[in-house]
């Protein structure tokens, strides 16, 4: 009898050892699940659409041949060395110059006027000149809405002047700077 029972104990140290590794890798499992979850929830909330990074490989001319951009205006991709002035424009601001004020943390405000729209510029104007830096105004002909909103991969497109949309969407992306960590380029 006493050969039986120690048999019967042989066994236990094992199974609980492979119990435990079991239950810490469904633990860490689990963690990481709960970790999406809420990585996915926090950017489900975040204003605009998101769209794929193009990277931010700078340009040494504005006609220079690059990859086409994935979204109308740009949200990232190749770009100029500098950046356009913060504030509000009466020109438009190629594309190859906008991206890198998104990229420096700032966020470009596009009308598409094709008819004189003196009360939606107006009404963009007084939004962005609560600003100081980080935010431009400009027209942008040839988009398929009237108003668009870009951050860095982010996009927001409206039809008609939503205040608090527009300042919702400034004040989440302004100031986030997006160059590559690690040193310069």
């Amino acid at each position: 009898m006493p050969k039986s029972k120690v048999k019967a104990k042989e066994p236990r140290p094992q199974l609980r050892k492979r119990t435990k590794r079991r239950l810490r890798w469904a633990a860490s499992a689990a963690a990481l699940l709960v970790v999406f979850w809420g990585v996915y929830l926090w950017a489900g909330a975040r204003p605009g659409q998101w769209v794929a990074s193009l990277g931010n490989a700078h340009l040494g001319a504005p006609d220079e041949k690059h990859v086409p951009y994935n979204s109308d205006p740009p949200t990232s991709g190749p770009h100029m060395p500098y950046i356009a002035p913060w504030g509000v424009h009466a020109a438009p601001i190629a594309k190859e110059l906008q991206v890198h004020n998104l990229e420096e943390g700032g966020v470009l405000v596009q009308y598409n006027c094709p008819e004189a729209c003196p009360d939606l510029v107006a009404g963009l104007k007084s939004i962005v000149l609560r600003y100081g830096t980080q935010v431009i105004l400009a027209p942008y002909s040839g988009m398929d809405a009237k108003i668009a909103l870009t951050a860095w991969t982010r996009i927001d497109k409206l039809d008609q002047l939503d205040e608090k949309r527009v300042v919702r969407f400034i004040e989440a992306y302004r100031g986030v700077d997006h160059h590559p960590r690690g040193g310069l380029y």
